[in-house]
């Protein structure tokens, strides 16, 4: 689904405590990095989070839902509209993006 730019935006502004952040198109929709890992993507007007073992189960007890067969889950509202609760989970999906072992080329 196209990424909504009003959303993509706000999320941006959102992120903007953290540093090195960025963002760019992606497949219709936008990816955003940390230091070049890629942690968050946003898809209509909806935010994904990455997550791994370490973090999905806050996903699932808030009933989120996956982007796809991908492993982003979708940010809840309640934790869009907690700016600190917001950058707590981002920063923990930055560090999941971090460990991910990156894909050889």
């Amino acid at each position: 689904m196209p990424a909504d730019p009003a959303f993509h935006a706000s999320v941006m502004e959102m992120l903007v405590p953290l540093e090195g952040i960025s963002s760019r198109s992606m497949f219709g929709g936008y990816g955003i990095f940390a230091g070049g890992n890629m942690f968050a993507l946003v898809s209509g007007s909806a935010l994904f989070f990455k997550v791994d073992d370490s973090n999905q189960a806050r996903y699932d007890e808030a009933g989120s839902t996956p982007y796809g067969r991908m492993p982003y889950y979708r940010v809840p509202a309640d934790v869009l509209e907690d700016h600190p609760r917001f950058l707590d989970w981002a920063r923990t999906s930055i560090a999941v993006a971090q460990a991910t072992p990156k894909k050889k080329r």
